[in-house]
């Protein structure tokens, strides 16, 4: 097949790295041969110029750097870097999973303590044994692995799912399979088109989600993968992919400790930070909610432990008190410290704008109405509750996703908002267009 096959493309973007080697090159392809070539270190991605025709070898990908605008130039990406599932036995996985099925961090490769390795980037240089990533260098049948910092335990495997192109794990956040129709069989939109729904889901924003041709996907964290229909009346829909046999994946089983968000945490603690104990996920009493343990298979939403299931700041909870929904949780810090109470942010004081109509679609709306149809309250763009969404302000800096104002970041038919209503994602917002408005 063509070399560019293995490539994922995207237009109109920059990496700022500093591990480069510049070539000349006529095309995309001499490029490529250049990346597959590269001996200074392990090419991830290539930038190619049209203008200058000059072409640049990356040490990083877009998901390891940071990627900014840039027109005349296209980034091409090892789909082998991306992808964060394994294949057989994943003598070829080049994922950034970096600790063990037991949750202890792997040992760099490079380095000699707590343990002496075998196998080094020296010795087996084509094995991608870059940071301490788990890899499998010696075709090992149970899979990738890597030696972990725990001096009792030399090496230990490591927790990778299949890639199962037909069907999906989890939420289907990973899905990279090839169907191309919604569950009522409507065909789907491409993603790059923007007919007959406009929207804001391109390459350029989401460049890491492999939004190619038509096929499914979901970049959004809805509940399984979707597409824009090609059906003028059918903005969007789900399609029908069927959830892998095999058992879904857990990160972390014995994480019992906070790290980051506490993504992965797993323990067992089950009171907020100010004493409430928590509702067990599987009720919806006293509070109802979406967070249904059957939906979210790989959230760890068991019992009523503390989780953090939507990018929150750190694991939460439910609570049983019927007069507070939610709280933070106490969680021990992996590194020895206890997690405080969340500290105040510093909000700016913003003067309203008294604008309570929009013009056209309400791309360029700006005023503070943040009330939908129905009367729901919006939730703020910068938060991950109750509705995990990819529509951020870095994300869409031209957008002004500002507090949680209504607004049209995506090209819809007017502004809205994800509201805190945690049964309804998203609504139109409560405001009309501006009157004798035709121009638009």
């Amino acid at each position: 097949g063509d070399i560019l096959d293995d490539y994922l493309r995207t237009d109109g973007v920059w990496l700022l790295t500093r591990n480069k080697q510049f070539y000349k090159t006529n095309d995309e392809k001499e490029c490529a041969e250049k990346c597959e070539a590269e001996r200074h270190f392990n090419c991830r991605a290539f930038l190619f110029t049209r203008k200058k025709l000059q072409c640049l070898t990356l040490a990083e990908n877009a998901k390891m750097t940071v990627v900014f605008n840039s027109t005349d130039a296209v980034l091409y990406e090892k789909k082998i870097y991306l992808l964060q599932c394994k294949k057989g036995i994943g003598k070829d996985y080049r994922g950034t999973e970096a600790k063990t099925r037991r949750g202890i961090p792997c040992q760099k490769w490079t380095e000699k303590t707590p343990h002496k390795p075998n196998f080094t980037p020296e010795k087996h240089p084509s094995a991608g044994l870059d940071e301490n990533y788990c890899r499998n260098p010696d075709g090992d049948e149970s899979g990738p692995w890597c030696y972990t910092t725990d001096p009792a335990t030399r090496f230990d495997y490591c927790n990778i799912p299949e890639c199962e192109s037909q069907c999906m794990q989890c939420n289907g956040e990973d899905y990279h399979g090839e169907v191309s129709r919604t569950e009522s069989g409507l065909e789907c939109q491409r993603w790059d088109a923007q007919e007959p729904h406009m929207h804001g889901f391109t390459l350029e924003h989401f460049p890491e989600k492999d939004l190619k041709m038509n096929y499914c996907r979901n970049p959004d964290g809805e509940l399984r993968p979707w597409c824009f229909t090609t059906s003028p009346t059918k903005r969007w829909e789900y399609c029908n992919i069927p959830r892998c046999t095999a058992h879904s994946p857990v990160s972390g089983l014995s994480s019992q400790c906070l790290s980051g968000k506490g993504e992965d945490y797993r323990g067992r603690i089950a009171i907020t930070e100010s004493g409430n104990a928590c509702q067990h996920w599987n009720t919806q009493f006293p509070h109802r909610h979406g967070w249904i343990p059957d939906r979210y298979p790989c959230k760890g939403l068991e019992e009523n432990y503390c989780r953090n299931p939507d990018g929150e700041k750190r694991p939460w909870c439910y609570t049983i008190n019927s007069n507070v929904r939610w709280e933070y949780c106490a969680i021990p810090h992996c590194d020895g410290t206890e997690q405080g109470a969340a500290g105040m942010s510093n909000l700016a004081v913003q003067i309203p704008l008294l604008e309570e109509c929009y013009r056209g679609k309400g791309q360029s709306y700006r005023g503070t109405i943040s009330i939908t149809v129905s009367g729901k309250k919006c939730q703020a763009w910068n938060s991950m509750f109750p509705h995990r969404h990819e529509k951020t302000p870095d994300r869409f800096p031209d957008a002004d996703l500002r507090d949680n104002y209504c607004r049209n970041p995506d090209g819809d038919n007017s502004p809205w908002c994800f509201t805190t209503d945690p049964s309804m994602t998203w609504e139109y917002c409560n405001l009309k267009r501006c009157g004798d408005d035709t121009q638009d």
